[in-house]
């Protein structure tokens, strides 16, 4: 498996500073052992575009927690029919469903943070560790601007979380204005929630639209403390449990 150096990233950031050549170096470098990780929202839908016009064989995968919403399962067909793309779907383990489900009920993640984060960890954190560790690097959609937990983050980074693969965020400092005029200017399908005012998109349950002045993350887990905003995907749960 092939691992970078903080030297080595310090010098990719240090040179890199488009998204387009951020893929342009993906794909060069790290093609076919890196893959996109995609929840289908506004971004994912710049990504998606994007990457297959820099890399048509450029790989994608998403995760079907079993509670999405309608509209996600739409824009998953249409932008795999559009672009053609290469779409793995990783589902959790039917076995640890079940436990959790008979052991909890089906929105256990309302009743407690601990109940919320067993849930994300079950559906979303266990399926995609069975992928990242067949690849040298995964890139990813966030940006700064989704929450205070992103802003240190840059466009590549070593992913301790996930063994020390590359992270490749290429449009980590984004606004949502950019997001927005890209998918109008190359007319990119998109979801249809984010009409509805839903300006994060998760699991049903779990996802609100969001009002005039609101965080863009405070859709998501909406019912917790403030700060609980991570599933545990970009960010280790000990550490987010230990600052909050």
């Amino acid at each position: 498996m092939k691992r970078f150096t903080q030297i080595q990233v310090d010098e990719l950031n240090g040179k890199i500073t488009t998204a387009e050549d951020a893929l342009r170096w993906a794909s060069e470098n790290l093609h076919p052992a890196v893959a996109k990780a995609s929840s289908f929202g506004a971004e994912d839908s710049v990504l998606i575009e994007m990457m297959t016009r820099v890399n048509p064989e450029f790989r994608f995968f998403t995760l079907d927690t079993g509670r999405l919403p309608k509209e996600t399962h739409e824009i998953m067909d249409k932008l795999r029919k559009k672009y053609s793309m290469h779409l793995q779907v990783l589902c959790p383990d039917t076995k640890e469903v079940e436990e959790m489900v008979n052991a909890k009920g089906q929105n256990l993640f309302y009743e407690s943070t601990e109940n919320r984060i067993l849930c994300c960890k079950v559906r979303k954190v266990n399926p995609i560790n069975r992928i990242l560790p067949t690849l040298d690097g995964w890139i990813t959609g966030i940006r700064k601007e989704h929450s205070k937990n992103r802003n240190s983050m840059q466009m590549f980074q070593i992913d301790e979380q996930h063994g020390g693969i590359l992270k490749i965020n290429p449009i980590i400092d984004w606004s949502l204005e950019q997001i927005m005029e890209q998918i109008r200017e190359r007319q990119i399908p998109y979801n249809a929630l984010l009409d509805q005012n839903y300006s994060s998109i998760g699991c049903a349950p779990c996802t609100r639209a969001i009002k005039p002045g609101e965080d863009l993350r405070a859709g998501r887990w909406w019912w917790e403390s403030q700060g609980h905003s991570e599933c545990g995907l970009h960010m280790n749960y000990t550490k987010k449990e230990e600052n909050n």
